[in-house]
């Protein structure tokens, strides 16, 4: 018959065992919450301001709106539909021209 003090030892074991195990459960789910909490006043946010922007503009800035199209220059469109650069520097879509693969390439293959 084993001893009190060896089943004590072993059931102090499986505690102790058992009690590393919840911490490291109790460490993650922290981490999941602490990410969560920083999420929801992003996405408040975000709510908000999709809000406003589907509301439409104040009062007060539908004429600079209009005259800020009104002044946009078009750019020049090449045959073949390809639109020319602004400058050297600015290249649309260079990954189309590499391989033009994907939904946001006009081109088919």
């Amino acid at each position: 018959m084993p001893s009190v003090l060896g089943l004590l030892e072993a059931r102090q074991m499986k505690v102790r065992e058992e009690v590393a195990r919840l911490r490291e459960e109790a460490e993650r789910v922290q981490a999941a919450l602490d990410a969560a909490e920083r999420a929801f006043p992003r996405l408040a946010d975000t709510r908000e301001t999709v809000a406003e922007v589907l509301a439409g503009p104040p009062a007060g800035e539908t004429g600079q709106a209009q005259a800020a199209v009104a002044r946009s220059t078009v750019p020049h469109r090449a045959p073949g539909g390809a639109s020319a650069p602004a400058s050297s520097a600015f290249s649309p879509r260079p990954a189309c021209a590499a391989a033009p693969r994907g939904p946001w390439c006009r081109r088919s293959v």
